[in-house]
């Protein structure tokens, strides 16, 4: 284990608590030196949490944790499909979505859990570009999904 790996687990994020995988698309998909991490929901291994809407079935700090779980879970399929977070430069991106109520305006601050997580694991190369966006539903209700963009090492 190197040490972001050692680091997301410290965090709370144990790498072999793995998410379910759909059938019909790739968690990963990787173009020349640079990596495209499938949306990921908020599963706790096999188990769904942060489900509903933002703030008024779910708050916007529960969101928030769901947001980082999000992100833990797009860095834990990287290590499983790309061998090693090593192999990341930078991150590059992050696309996050709320699933929130008509009049809720903070979902920067719900995709804040995302970005601390990646910049807690990655430190400088953690860095990035960032759009966060309201949603009228996302897959099994969930609060959150996180995807991201990474460019590996030449």
């Amino acid at each position: 284990m190197n040490e972001r790996e050692q680091k997301l687990a410290e965090l709370g994020y144990p790498l072999d608590r793995r998410t379910p995988e759909g059938a019909l698309v790739d968690p990963l998909a990787i173009a020349g030196t640079t990596l495209y991490a499938s949306g990921q929901v908020p599963f706790d291994g096999d188990r769904l949490t942060g489900v509903g809407k933002v703030p008024s079935q779910v708050s916007v700090e529960d969101a928030t944790r769901a947001a980082a779980l999000c992100a833990a879970n797009v860095l834990r399929a990287v290590r499983a499909h790309a061998g090693s977070l090593d192999r990341i430069e930078r991150v590059v991106r992050i696309t996050g979505y709320v699933n929130a109520d008509a009049t809720f305006t903070d979902c920067h601050l719900v995709i804040n859990g995302a970005s601390r997580l990646v910049r807690d694991v990655f430190g400088d190369a953690g860095r990035h570009a960032r759009t966060a966006l309201a949603m009228a539903q996302l897959p099994l209700g969930v609060c959150v999904e996180v995807e991201m963009i990474f460019q590996l090492r030449s």
